[in-house]
């Protein structure tokens, strides 16, 4: 934990001399490209010592692939190769270090490393190996059109900004902010003259990076005071289930889910405030003509605390990841795009059975969730008192199914998370799967099999 800060600290201070003395407007992409590589390459043996070489031995395999696999099979080869590595290290850690998370744990930069070699796998396979029309919007706008050289290829995957807490982020994005075309690009989406422009300002990552820090300074006390005095442990606790009655348990549960929180807020509140320093991150001009730098944040800690259904819920945390298994995984799955995104979630966070307990209810709790909301939410609508209402009653309903979802991902092991839902009662079990009884589900469109022309050529067909 140490290592982690103090890297993630220096990459700050990298960030603004790399934002300021190797800039667009001062280097070359090549020169940027080298020294956010070497930089990267750096913290990784500094963290990880000579666990490191397993990101470079992963990054180097894909790059053989990428450069030897056909266009028709990339992204397949891609993903097999980098989930099957990180998966042997995963099962290291469980069977050889019993449960135990390792003083050096590498484990969290390969996650990383895998995400983008898929992610940019999957968009080189969109970008040369299918046509436009089969594409979606948002695979049309992210698709890579020529394979990258082996140093963009390091940098994407190994750069100072992403390489020990990410996120993810597309490779047009990266390359883009690289070339300096970054923050360009999303000004022109603008009418910067009908707002009194004459030419394009020049946004400054600044504000966002203290706004950021700040927040991450409130989780570091957060982490210091809350986190230590209210472990997970203490609700599979026997004396603590056998005084404390069913409703106290559930209000402890949350308590202790909010107190594990800080921990994440803090990691990628600070990795964003990184890739911010340097320049990167610029997500456009909001309503109210604010600059955002949001591009590359992992959760939305606002919509988090108040979410009114576990979709919103899932949709602000850990943003980016999220996004990654919809264009690696969602919108491509043939069948069941929701359970296979959950086991694939699943897979990569770990083998630990705990990931299993809570993703597998995860999916159980989405779909009952999804049936409700389809089912009575209008019934809340005619009235802002019936709103109002509804929106509370799913808040509470919502973070104490959240609490009870990710409990075992806690506990990791089998025994304890049995234990507590055995304490639990099974009740988001038997409620979900109630629901799933008694109500209708209605067919949920899956984007994959509909491509953005695909009104115009069915048009066209029936002509």
């Amino acid at each position: 934990q140490i290592n982690f800060v103090a890297c993630q600290l220096f990459a700050l201070l990298a960030a603004f001399w790399f934002r300021i003395y190797l800039g667009p407007n001062h280097a070359s992409s090549a020169v940027r490209h080298a020294f956010a590589t070497l930089f990267g390459i750096y913290f990784a043996v500094f963290c990880f010592g000579w666990y490191s070489i397993h990101l470079f031995v992963l990054v180097m395999m894909n790059y053989g692939i990428m450069n030897m696999a056909s266009i028709a099979n990339i992204h397949r080869y891609s993903f097999v190769v980098a989930m099957g590595y990180l998966t042997l290290c995963h099962i290291s850690r469980i069977y050889i270090f019993h449960y135990g998370i390792l003083t050096t744990d590498f484990s969290g930069p390969l996650m990383i490393i895998t995400q983008k070699i898929t992610t940019l796998a999957c968009q080189l396979h969109d970008g040369i190996g299918r046509q436009a029309g089969e594409l979606t919007a948002e695979q049309n706008r992210l698709a890579v059109k020529t394979r990258p050289s082996l140093l963009e290829y390091l940098s994407y995957l190994l750069n100072f900004m992403s390489i020990i807490a990410g996120p993810c982020s597309n490779y047009k994005d990266y390359v883009a902010f690289i070339e300096g075309r970054h923050v360009h690009m999303k000004l022109l989406e603008v009418n910067w003259k009908q707002k009194g422009y004459d030419r394009l300002p020049d946004p400054s990552p600044t504000g966002a990076v203290m706004y950021k820090l700040c927040i991450t300074l409130v989780s570091l006390i957060l982490f210091l005071t809350l986190t230590k005095n209210f472990p997970m442990a203490y609700i599979i606790d026997n004396e603590f289930l056998d005084n404390t009655p069913f409703l106290s348990r559930l209000g402890y549960l949350y308590v202790v889910t909010q107190a594990a929180k800080p921990k994440y807020y803090f990691a990628w509140t600070l990795a964003d405030a990184v890739n911010n320093a340097a320049g990167y991150g610029f997500s456009g001009v909001d309503e109210k003509g604010t600059f955002r730098w949001d591009l590359l944040s992992n959760l939305n800690i606002w919509n988090i605390e108040t979410a009114t259904s576990f979709k919103m819920y899932i949709e602000n945390w850990n943003i980016q990841t999220a996004a990654w298994l919809k264009r690696v995984c969602y919108d491509r799955a043939p069948w069941y795009p929701t359970a296979l995104t959950f086991v694939l979630s699943a897979l990569w966070h770990g083998i630990y059975p705990g990931y299993y307990f809570t993703f597998l209810t995860g999916i159980l709790i989405t779909l009952a969730a999804r049936a409700i909301r389809n089912n009575c939410r209008h019934y809340f609508l005619s009235s802002v008192p019936l709103k109002i209402t509804y929106d509370v009653l799913t808040w509470v309903v919502t973070q104490l199914a959240v609490c009870y979802t990710v409990a075992p991902f806690v506990m990791l092991a089998v025994e304890p998370t049995i234990k507590f839902y055995k304490s639990m009662y099974f009740h988001m079990h038997i409620l979900s799967v109630l629901v799933l009884l008694v109500l209708p589900m209605r067919p949920q469109a899956h984007s994959v099999r509909k491509p953005q022309n695909q009104a115009v050529q069915n048009s066209v067909k029936s002509k």
